[in-house]
């Protein structure tokens, strides 16, 4: 039986492949809201109003 293969560790492998997918996504959300007019700070904000956090000063 050949052994596993890990491109980083057993560990560290689900982290970074979450973490690619998050930001895959992020930069598509950007484009496509920034292809209908808004900026990134729109973008950010209607997240945060979202997701309920406070609005930064």
């Amino acid at each position: 039986m050949a052994p596993s293969v890990y491109i980083i560790s057993r560990v560290a492998d689900p982290i970074f492949a979450v973490c690619m997918g998050l930001g895959a996504a992020a930069l598509r959300i950007n484009r496509e809201e920034k292809e209908k007019g808004k900026t990134t700070q729109d973008t950010i904000d209607a997240a945060r109003r979202r997701f309920g956090f406070p609005k930064r000063s």
